[in-house]
């Protein structure tokens, strides 16, 4: 089950932030941390018991994919009800991958993700999805928690 906290902390560390602006500035900010990173840097943990940059990378592009598929979702079938996925266990090929392609497939993804965004009009952001471990979620929450997940681990990335 998901954690309460989790949403709460997103939300806090965005803020009055704008949310789309964030999502705008996180690809740069991605690629100017995993240029500046050696191997050792990629292989440590900002926390004791978290993941690694590497893997941390990889979640960020995995998240992009969920979100993306959500929020099409979402825009194509108002109220439906969203799959919830397990990040520890999508985790487990993370260290196995390459991660400049993550971090490719994470700026690709956000391009497209954004793009979309563009179309909404202000029905499109108010639409509600049910998530099973979360409850109604409207767009614009989504999008404000996607911008707050990525401001959490881009403070542990650099």
């Amino acid at each position: 089950m998901a954690d309460p906290s989790t949403r709460s902390r997103y939300l806090e560390l965005l803020g009055d932030l704008d949310a789309i602006e964030v999502l705008q500035a996180t690809p740069l900010r991605l690629i100017e941390a995993f240029d500046a990173f050696t191997s050792a840097d990629l292989e440590a943990s900002y926390a004791p018991d978290s993941l690694t940059r590497r893997e941390v990378i990889a979640h960020m592009a995995d998240v992009e994919l969920v979100m993306g598929f959500r929020f099409r979702q979402l825009a194509a079938v108002p109220g439906v009800e969203l799959q919830p996925f397990d990040p520890a266990a999508w985790s487990q090929r993370y260290r196995l991958l390459e991660p400049s392609l993550a971090v490719e497939a994470f700026r690709s993804l956000r391009a497209w993700n954004l793009a979309l965004f563009v179309s909404f009009s202000l029905e499109d952001w108010l639409v509600e999805a049910y998530h099973p471990e979360w409850g109604f979620e409207s767009m614009d929450l989504m999008v404000r928690m996607l911008a707050g997940h990525d401001l959490d681990h881009m403070r542990g990335l650099v």
